[in-house]
């Protein structure tokens, strides 16, 4: 009787498989069982690697590289594009920041960057913007069907590569790792780039607290882990979702009921409402954003949502990268972020393996790692010399477990 309850239960909660089917054409990536690899290929600022391994049932990460033009208009700028979305509550939140984003960058770009050939941050801000205000916009529309689509969202890193400068916005706990050669030795030095949204810092805690005075309760103190206030635990945790837990993150795309008053009530579910009205958004989609002159000694980048961090080191990650070939180099922090994860659980790497999507995620999360190599002399000229238009999505498993729907690929053109 147990086991049927759970049964219905567990069906009443998974969304439909058909929803979620990214019908993608093949790319060249691998599927190895849970993990997706991209071993190396070409941007128009050198080379990289791109890899992703799936804990949830329904992979929550999402992933892009865009390289070629920057603009609606074929005079440029150009570069090279990076996004990491790592959802929570579900795919639905990271999956239209990765339909979204890159194009409203595209269109936010003017036409008299041409003359300057470089990007913005008010473009990069304004894409931001027009992705989060196009979710919500979603959220109202589906409210009355889907109404826990308002408890759904995304952390959002992006890179911008254009001319001799990089540009690295952020919402939430993802992270941009700068590998950076020290003159007359082997040794690299790791240079966090991201500044990261998550109520474990301080000073995230004092802004929360600064833009809420009243509230004492906006960050909470749970189980000696710093929680930000309407992301509780909630009964999502008996089927692996990754919002099971109160999410420690300040800043993301989505997340609507914690924005916006009226998507905190009936009929969204009980779990996620709040006692007591807001009248300020709980979080923020307003990102981070910081731009670094790049150097003939800035060599790669690693960016990774939180779940190869939570593993490994900036340096650790940086000098693994650095000491090997170029090739796999997403493959191998990934493959060593695993190993250590199951070192935690004192098992073998290759037991670890064997745990299916689902129940993989007690033991680690969701990870996606994109490295971006840097070529000086390409970086040099790249904002004005043309090129193809490369476009390429990590892949996953993208449908619940217990479907027979093909595995799906992850999306590569060249134009």
């Amino acid at each position: 009787m147990l086991s049927r309850l759970m049964n219905l239960l567990k069906a009443c909660f998974r969304p439909r498989s058909d929803r979620f089917i990214h019908k993608n054409a093949d790319t060249g990536g691998h599927q190895d069982g849970l993990l997706w690899y991209k071993d190396t290929g070409q941007h128009v600022n050198g080379e990289f690697s791109m890899a992703v391994v799936q804990a949830n049932n329904l992979l929550e990460d999402q992933s892009q590289l865009e390289s070629g033009c920057l603009s609606t208009h074929e005079s440029g700028p150009y570069g090279t594009f990076v996004g990491v979305y790592d959802g929570h509550g579900g795919p639905e939140t990271s999956r239209y920041v990765n339909d979204h984003l890159f194009q409203h960058l595209k269109r936010k770009t003017p036409w008299f960057t041409y003359e300057q050939q470089s990007m913005s941050v008010d473009v990069i801000r304004k894409a931001y913007q027009a992705t989060e205000e196009g979710f919500s916009s979603l959220v109202a529309r589906q409210w009355p069907m889907t109404p826990q689509l308002a408890a759904v969202g995304s952390c959002c890193l992006v890179g911008v590569v254009c001319g001799t400068n990089l540009y690295v916005a952020n919402l939430g706990d993802s992270r941009a790792v700068l590998g950076r050669a020290i003159k007359e030795t082997e040794e690299y030095l790791a240079i966090q780039l991201s500044a990261e949204h998550n109520a474990c810092i301080e000073s995230v805690r004092q802004e929360l607290q600064l833009l809420h005075p009243d509230d004492s309760q906006i960050v909470v103190l749970k189980h000696n882990v710093w929680r930000v206030k309407g992301l509780i635990q909630n009964f999502l945790a008996m089927f692996n979702r990754k919002n099971c837990r109160s999410l420690q993150i300040s800043r993301s795309i989505g997340d609507v009921y914690l924005k916006k008053a009226e998507f905190n009530r009936e009929p969204l579910y009980p779990r996620f409402r709040l006692r007591e009205p807001f009248k300020k958004p709980i979080l923020s989609a307003d990102p981070s954003i910081s731009v670094h002159k790049l150097l003939p000694h800035d060599k790669f980048v690693i960016f990774a949502s939180d779940g190869l961090w939570e593993h490994l080191t900036n340096q650790e990650a940086v000098d693994i990268v650095q000491k090997h070939s170029r090739t796999g180099s997403a493959r191998r922090l990934v493959k060593t972020a695993l190993q250590e994860a199951a070192k935690k659980r004192e098992m073998r790497y290759s037991d670890l393996k064997k745990i299916d999507r689902g129940v993989r995620r007690h033991f680690h999360d969701d990870i996606t790692v994109i490295v971006l190599f840097l070529d000086s002399n390409l970086i040099s000229k790249a904002s004005s010399v043309k090129g193809p238009n490369i476009s390429v999505r990590g892949g996953g498993i993208n449908f619940p477990s217990n479907t027979l729907a093909p595995c799906t690929t992850p999306t590569e053109t060249t134009g």
